[in-house]
Formats: structure tokens, C-alpha cells, sequence
């Protein structure tokens, strides 16, 4: 059985696809596999569980962010588009670092994803994908993708971008833009969305900053009456 089938199997949706609360420490023996430790790739908003129902979680019954319950509150009527990435695509990435973190291993939270860097998702280009440049994509680790879906979640929700100041030692907050997401920029100047681009621009900016300012120094110091 697949991992849909075998929730579909606990979660016993009705007819109009409604089920009942399931507790993730139901996930054991015959549905050991739904354990959530894989980040939850079967429930995810692009798994074929997620394009039938619409997939409810539930984080009150213990400290922090993990997921407690998963329920189905109905059929999802909404239209999904297609999240493939091209083999190419892939395989050019599948051996580089995280561009956040550095590093690309073996272990679960190191293992490198290809991550579509606009968080929204909601580019119709990118679901033909004959249309995908490779420009649209990143290579990240799973723990730095799993925190990105988060933040990208955020910002969906409140259109407030995220300060790329969260970081300590980054000296500003987005490379184009400022905190409100706007349709024009999209996730473009987030650092969260290309971070290799915000360290190039802020590079850029910061020389300029410093060469006008040597500029003015040395003007001050050869024509200092000049500037009384």
C-alpha cells in the first residue's frame, strides 16, 4: 500500500471526504511509514493526498511546532500546479552544496533538494517544464528546505516578507524591495529566495558605500577648507 492509501485507511474519510482526527502516534506498526520524520512528504501541499484533500494539521497538543494530528476536512477542488522539476534541472543541482548551509551529505537533514526558489509556487511557467530555466531552482538541504517552506508559509499568509537580518552579520534586510510582499517583485530580494544573489548585491553595495565614502575622505583631507 502507498502511504495515501494507508492514512486513507486510518483516517476512514466519508463520502464527502471528511475524516477523523489521527493522532501521529497511531503511526506505528502497518503505518509505521506515515511517521513524520521524512518531513511529512506524504501530507505535504504537492503530494497526491494533498491534490485530493484538503489536508488539515493540528500543533496544540504539544510544545513546539511539530505535528500532532492530521485530518481531512474535505475534497480539494482548488487546481494544483504541477511542481515537476526536469531531469536536467536535477541533475545539475543534485551534486552541488546547500546554498544556504554549505553542505550536501548523507544523512536526512543534509541531503540535498532541489527547491523551486519562488515559495509560493504559483508561477504557471514553471509547471511546463519545458519552460523551466535553471535559474528557477536552488540546491538546498532538507533542513534548510523545511525551514524555508515555513518562512515562504509566513509570508504567503501575512505578505511580510522575511528580513534577511534574522541572520546575524547580514547587514541588510533584502537585496530589491522592502518587507511587503509585492506582485511586481514576487519572492524576488529575499534573501530566503536566492541567497547567493543577496550576497553578490549586497557585496556590490557595500563596495560602492565604501568607495564613495573613501571619496569624500580623501576630498576632505586635500581641499579641507573646502569643506568648513
Amino acid at each position: 500500500m502507498t502511504k495515501k492509501e494507508l492514512f486513507l485507511e486510518l483516517g476512514m474519510p466519508s463520502q464527502k471526504g471528511i475524516s477523523r482526527w489521527v493522532s501521529v502516534l497511531e503511526f506505528v506498526g502497518k503505518y509505521k511509514q506515515l511517521q513524520l520524520g521524512n518531513g511529512g512528504s506524504w501530507c505535504r501541499a504537492n503530494s497526491s493526498l494533498a491534490k485530493q484533500y484538503i489536508v488539515e494539521f493540528d500543533k496544540s497538543k504539544t510544545n513546539g511546532n511539530s505535528i500532532d494530528r492530521i485530518r481531512l476536512s474535505g475534497f480539494n477542488n482548488k487546481k494544483i500546479l504541477n511542481q515537476n522539476i526536469r531531469k536536467d534541472i536535477k541533475d545539475f543541482y543534485k551534486t552541488q552544496n546547500c546554498v544556504m548551509l554549505g553542505v550536501n551529505g548523507n544523512s536526512e537533514n543534509t541531503k540535498i533538494e532541489i527547491d523551486h526558489k519562488a515559495g509560493r509556487k504559483d508561477d504557471h511557467r514553471l509547471s511546463n517544464l519545458a519552460a523551466q530555466k535553471i535559474a528557477d531552482f536552488q540546491p538546498l538541504s532538507k533542513a534548510a528546505n523545511d525551514i524555508k517552506r515555513q518562512i515562504c508559509k509566513k509570508c504567503k499568509e501575512t505578505n511580510r516578507r522575511w528580513s534577511a537580518k534574522n541572520i546575524k552579520g547580514n547587514p541588510y534586510d533584502f537585496y530589491v524591495g522592502d518587507e511587503n510582499y509585492s506582485e511586481e517583485l514576487g519572492c524576488k530580494g529575499c534573501y530566503q529566495y536566492d541567497p547567493v544573489e543577496y550576497r553578490k548585491v549586497i557585496v556590490r553595495k557595500i563596495s560602492e558605500l565604501s568607495a564613495n565614502e573613501a571619496v569624500e575622505q580623501v576630498f576632505k583631507k586635500l581641499y579641507p577648507e573646502e569643506t568648513e
